[in-house]
């Protein structure tokens, strides 16, 4: 366990009032803090009444008092937990007291960092604290527990392992000159290798859907004006967040929504009509349309079903869009039409659904065309909240795989090449749960946390 010289403290419930407020101290001086404050000898793991006192011997407030000896508290160190009324200014006298005592003010996500470098969380547990505290979603919520509970952390470290025996197999041979690749053939490394590349492609797509979960979807919709842009942002949105009229042209600017489909968190991007205009303030509004696309995950190009035929303005839009952004094509107003909701999927173009905003008819249809190219194909309740530095080194360590495979495989490999392979694969896997990690990586993680966790 790593001893901190100082102690922190810091209110640990969120700005602002509320029935109760917590004071979080952790740090060597915590027993004599909880002893000066509480005038009590708080008996370890037990919630003791106690009143909290200032330096002259006045009440600052009541509450509970819970104390948490070394190592078996949240950081590994002495922690102490002054539960108490919720109100600013009560709160700030606690910590005021607390910090009188010796304790000084703990940086965001400090509590957390220090039980990772005690051992009590690896990074990615650290990591899903904050994860689970900022989820915007149930199903976002449950991965992220999921990773808490170290379910992540346990895949990565299975196939760390399997690398381990393999570079220790490897590195065997090459102490042993004589029996060179037939050692390594022996003991079926190949077989070993592909066993492992297959376990790790497993968590690469189960950490893409948690990625997704974290993340979320931006999707911006698009078209010309009067085409129901805004309805069918209504309608996804369950409430009427953009002026709808018959007048073209009504929205003028990016209207955002946030929404969830199915546990994927999305946000929504209502925008400007796309045509031909002299109006200042439309054409600022066009510009703002095509900035949103750049900064879209996903568009939904919208027309009128009306149309029997793609016209050239909507011909021009989905040309303009960038060729690597997902779109789909939205054929709106089929109730004016008497066309029924549909959805089709031809080789070479975007998918298209047949929709109704106004009635809701077809939008089922579109919810589940956008997760089909989310690439959402199955139960996310088997997903853990990933990061996207977790995909990059689940897809460095593959590549390594990959490369080690072919090393392998080849007619004359070279164990050399295999060994330095493999140990690059292993110790991408260790970025992920903190066992080979730079400070400035763990400084950049840890100050997104808020204060007190």
């Amino acid at each position: 366990m790593i001893v901190a010289a100082d102690t922190i403290a810091a209110i640990a419930t969120p700005a602002g009032r509320g029935g109760i407020g917590i004071v979080r101290v952790s740090g060597p001086r915590t027993p004599h803090i909880a002893r000066e404050i509480t005038r009590q000898d708080l008996t370890p793991r037990r919630a003791h009444l106690a009143s909290f006192f200032d330096a002259r011997g006045e009440v600052l407030d009541q509450g509970l008092a819970l104390f948490f000896p070394a190592p078996h508290s949240y950081t590994g160190e002495h922690v102490l937990e002054l539960h108490g009324h919720g109100g600013p200014a009560v709160l700030a006298l606690v910590l005021a007291r607390c910090l009188h005592l010796g304790a000084r003010l703990a940086a965001p996500g400090e509590f957390t960092q220090r039980a990772f470098l005690n051992g009590k969380l690896d990074l990615a547990q650290a990591e899903a604290v904050a994860d689970l505290i900022d989820a915007g979603s149930a199903t976002a919520a449950r991965a992220a527990a999921r990773s808490l509970s170290g379910e992540f952390s346990q895949a990565v470290h299975a196939i760390a392992d399997a690398l381990l025996e393999l570079r220790a197999l490897t590195e065997a041979s090459l102490d042993f000159p004589e029996e060179d690749i037939d050692f390594v053939r022996a003991a079926d490394a190949a077989g070993r290798l592909e066993r492992t590349r297959a376990e790790l492609s497993t968590l690469m797509q189960r950490a893409r859907r948690g990625s997704l979960l974290r993340e979320g979807l931006t999707i911006v919709l698009v078209g010309r004006p009067n085409v129901g842009k805004s309805s069918l942002m209504n309608r996804l949105a369950q409430e009427d967040v953009a002026i709808v009229t018959e007048i073209a042209g009504t929205t003028r600017d990016a209207l955002r929504s946030h929404i969830d489909i199915q546990g994927i968190p999305v946000t929504i991007v209502d925008t400007a009509g796309l045509r031909p205009t002299d109006d200042p303030i439309e054409t600022i509004g066009i510009d703002r349309t095509w900035t949103a696309v750049a900064q879209a995950s996903l568009a939904i190009v919208i027309r009128d079903a009306r149309t029997t035929d793609r016209d050239a303005q909507d011909s021009d839009i989905l040309a303009r869009l960038p060729p690597s952004l997902p779109r789909i094509l939205v054929h709106n107003k089929i109730d004016l039409c008497d066309t029924l909701p549909q959805r089709v999927q031809p080789q070479a173009a975007p998918v298209e659904v047949w929709l109704s905003a106004r009635t809701g008819a077809g939008v089922d249809l579109l919810e589940a065309a956008i997760l089909d190219i989310a690439g959402v194909h199955e139960d996310l309740e088997s997903a853990f909240l990933a990061r996207t530095r977790h995909l990059e080194a689940l897809s460095e360590a593959s590549r390594h795989l990959d490369a080690a495979t072919a090393e392998i495989t080849g007619t004359a490999p070279a164990l050399e090449l295999l060994a330095e392979e493999l140990r690059s694969a292993h110790e991408a896997l260790g970025t992920i749960v903190g066992i080979t990690t730079a400070d400035d990586l763990l400084g950049a993680i840890f100050s997104r946390f808020c204060i007190g966790k």
